[in-house]
């Protein structure tokens, strides 16, 4: 089996291929390497690698990872799961971006768990459902322009960085990330400057690149397997 270099190679050299395919910059998106259950050696690992940018999905691994890791500089953590109100505080900790602001009460929620020093806006992302299931996570697509002026409005502690969205199992996932362009160009109509597409997972990073995603955020395809969780 490769080792995480080769993997993390294998995937970058895709990332390129698909950039070059898509007559987009070389620099035009970010890798974040997901790593869920995964020790913090791991991480260690891959910054060694020239990784600087990681994503959990569970705030008490991000909580736990981060403080592991203080010593580590130049490293950007991204919260990518379900955030819950009465965790704004310990994801805003713990995070640099967020990307599920999904409904009004969480972006109050991490607005409001500011620190009375603060001296920088925490950069957040607009959570889009684009399945037919209202009990997933996400704003729906009509809500997500609504849901971007009340954070603009309403939250100036937090900066409205763009959209995310997990493309669903039972369609392609170049036709999901095409809607997901259409909603981020609601969402930009709003905040101009909000121009990131979260998009894209190891299964299907090359057809988000190609609907111009910025941000892709793989896990197995570069850490292998996630080990059971303890």
């Amino acid at each position: 089996m490769p080792d995480l270099a080769e993997r993390l190679a294998d995937v970058d050299a895709r990332i390129a291929r698909a950039l070059r395919a898509s007559g987009r910059a070389p620099d035009a998106v970010s890798r974040i390497v997901v790593t869920k259950f995964h020790p913090p050696e791991l991480i260690e690992r891959l910054v060694e690698l020239g990784v600087r940018d990681v994503g959990e999905n569970r705030q008490q691994e991000l909580t736990a990872k981060r403080a592991a890791l203080a010593t580590v500089s130049d490293l950007t953590w991204h919260f990518i799961g379900q955030a819950q109100t009465n965790k704004a505080r310990a994801v805003r900790a713990g995070a640099d971006v967020v990307h599920s602001v999904d409904r009004t009460r969480i972006a109050d929620a991490l607005h409001a768990a500011a620190p009375e020093d603060v001296d920088a806006p925490l950069d957040v992302l607009i959570q889009v459902n684009l399945t037919d299931d209202a009990g997933r996570g996400g704003a729906t697509p009509d809500g997500a322009e609504a849901l971007a002026t009340h954070v603009a409005e309403h939250c100036p502690t937090l900066r409205l960085r763009g959209v995310m969205a997990v493309a669903p199992l039972d369609e392609a996932p170049a036709s999901a990330f095409a809607r997901l362009a259409d909603v981020a160009g609601a969402v930009r109509s709003v905040v101009p400057a909000a121009s990131w597409i979260s998009a894209g997972m190891t299964g299907d990073f090359e057809e988000a690149i190609a609907a111009g995603a910025t941000h892709l955020r793989i896990g197995s395809a570069i850490t292998g397997p996630r080990p059971d969780r303890g």
